[in-house]
This record gives structure tokens, sequence and C-alpha cells, in this order.
């Protein structure tokens, strides 16, 4: 069996060890004599699964007690639309939104805001249709009164993470914080008690696409518009325990797994030591030769979605077919920005990134 090293930015790579547990288990789970795929989501061999993911994904980000870990469909772009139709309401209406633009996925934020609620974009990072750094925060024009304060910490199409959590409560007269984690949820601590709402699509350092997790505050649960679905209405998936209606149980399944390799890794602790060295031995190769060129502010990379690009872009398909031949794939850059980008998730090993470095240095030497 050959295995490569898969760059996407998403759906995107899993653990090894994950995946050969999960082929293990296939036909037969636990000598239940079922595959988790055909089991029921109300009886007692998935509810230990369920139990357990959700126990230690809890351990794993130190969730307080006063949280709700919360198992969703609908994805990241779905929440888009469910976060504001369940915490809107809290205020009069029209409520008001501030956004943090930042980005492409922060810009489908507002898009989709912009239907429910009043949205103030409070600071945007935007410089000639491109981004490239964070807003400092002494820019950003916050509301006395929103509803709450919208950022997107990682931005993977573009490559720019925060490396800070906002205090906005002294500005804001205590709107919570919202952040839309997709990308890097789990590859880096953080202080979940410093944000009302954390929510994000499964398909980048948890498991398969399907699976959407929002980390929610008590208080903040209960204030869903009427025309909210039930099915997306936190008090409601809340009080039936994520199983108001049928949840992706396979992918519940696999993320429980990848919670399990965290914690055998040493947790989120030991795993962003690792991705901080793994972004700095790209980085560090990228900034040392004109050939590449990565145009993100050193203060704000990304350690999980790294764009690049050629110095010469006629170099592109060269490049990507030389990289496919190694076994270094999904490479190309997202069409709304061009050139090349790695995205080294959790799963990501050290080696594949030290791959990649070899082969733009041995494609430098033959096109430099």
């Amino acid at each position: 069996m050959t295995r490569v090293f898969n760059f996407s930015a998403g759906p995107a790579m899993l653990p090894q060890e994950v995946l050969q547990q999960a082929a293990a288990e296939m036909l037969d789970w636990q000598g239940s004599g079922m595959s988790v795929m055909e089991m029921s989501h109300r009886g007692k061999e998935f509810g230990a699964i369920f139990e357990a993911a959700e126990r230690d994904l809890r351990d794993l980000l130190a969730v307080p007690a006063n949280y709700r870990i919360l198992f969703l469909q609908g994805g990241g772009i779905g929440e888009n639309a469910i976060v504001p139709m369940n915490l809107v309401g809290r205020k009069a209406q029209p409520a008001t939104v501030d956004f943090i633009h930042t980005g492409a996925w922060s810009g489908k934020s507002i898009k989709e805001a912009k239907k429910y609620c009043t949205v103030n974009v409070a600071a945007s990072a935007e410089e000639d249709g491109k981004f490239r750094t964070i807003p400092p925060r002494e820019t950003w024009k916050l509301s006395r009164d929103a509803a709450y304060v919208h950022v997107c910490t990682n931005e993977t199409i573009d490559g720019v993470e925060f490396q800070f959590s906002p205090d906005v409560d002294a500005d804001t007269g205590g709107a919570p914080l919202v952040a839309d984690m997709s990308s890097h949820i789990l590859s880096r601590q953080i202080d979940v008690s410093r944000y009302g709402v954390i929510f994000g699509g499964a398909q980048k350092n948890i498991g398969p696409a399907g699976l959407t997790l929002v980390i929610v505050r008590e208080d903040l649960v209960g204030h869903a518009l009427a025309i909210c679905p039930s099915a997306f209405d936190w008090k409601v998936v809340a009080e039936n325990n994520s199983m108001y209606n049928t949840p992706p149980t396979y992918s519940i399944y696999i993320a429980g797994l990848v919670f399990q390799w965290l914690k055998r890794q040493g947790g989120v602790a030991a795993i962003e030591q690792r991705n901080i060295a793994k972004a700095a031995l790209l980085y560090d190769f990228l900034d040392s030769t004109g050939f590449y060129s990565n145009k993100v502010d050193k203060t704000c990379r990304s350690r999980m979605n790294v764009p690049f690009f050629l110095h010469d872009d006629r170099l592109n398909d060269a490049f990507l077919a030389g990289a496919k031949a190694r076994g270094l794939l999904q490479l190309k850059g997202h069409k709304s920005v061009g050139g090349m980008r790695a995205s080294i998730y959790n799963a990501m090993p050290p080696e594949g990134v030290q791959a990649l470095v070899d082969y733009l240095k041995d494609f430098e030497k033959q096109h430099g």
C-alpha cells in the first residue's frame, strides 16, 4: 500500500493509526457484530462511542462545565446562518452583529448574517482584494450593544491566523465573542472561557466531512429566532444531547478516534509544539529564497494553511506535476488566490513537511 502526503485544505488527511483502527472495526465494532455505520444512534453501543468522544473533547480543550458541546450537521457554512439565528434574538430587533473581516471565510459569514441582522464590519484587513494581516485590535470599531462579535480565527484560503484571543468585552458592554475555528481547532491551546461560542466543521483536524462542532456557553442557549429550524436550535439540540435528529454517527466515531489519538500524542499542548516546528520548517525555507514567496504578514501567518507563490507562475503546472510524482498531493492554491497552498494540519507528519521542503529545493535547482 502506498500512502501519499496529502496537503488538502479539507477534507484533509487523517492519522494513519485512526484509519487502521477504523478499518479493523469496520465490520465488527468491539464484538458487537455491527459496523458503527449500522448502529442505532440511541443504542448502548453508539451511546458509549458518543459519550467517550464528548468527554475526550472536553478534556482536550479544557472546556468549562458551563459550556455545552453540540454535535451537529451543516458544516461551518451552515453555522454562518445557525449562529445568528440562535444569538440575535438576545437583543431587540433589528440586532447588530460586529464582524472582523480577515479573509474569504469571514466574508462568507458576513454575507450570510445579513439575512438575519444588521452587520457592522468593525474592521477589515482587505487591501486590493487581498487579505494578508489581522487588523490591529485598537482599530476595531465595535458597537456598544452588539448581539455578538464574530471572528474567523484561521482563514484557510488566505493563510491568516489570529495569534491572540481578542478581548472585546470592555468595548462592547459584554457582547460575546463568536469564533469560527474550523481549520485550526485542536491545533493549539485556547482559553475556551474567553469565547461565547466556538464552532467548526470537522474535516480539517477532527474527522470526515459531515460533522460540525459547537461549543456554546450555557447562558447563550435558548434565544433562537422563531424562524430557526428545530434541528439547529441549540436549546433543542442541547436538551436532546445532540440526538434530536439522527446525528452523523460515523463521523462522530472517527472524531472520537482522533481525540484518542491526540491524547496519545500528549494532548493539544504537545501537538501545538509539533505544529509550530512544522510551520517554521516550511516558512523558514520560503523566506530564504526569492524563487518562492509567502505574502502574509509574519505576525499572523497560519500554522495550518501556507499559501505560497512561485516567482514565475508559468511554472505552476510543472511544479504540481513534479509534486504529484513524489507523492505530494493537493498543493494547488484556491482559485480565488492562485499559486500554491500546503495545509499542514495535525495529521500531517513532520516527514511530510520535510519532503515538501526537499522538493521545493530540488524544483528551484532545476528551474531557478
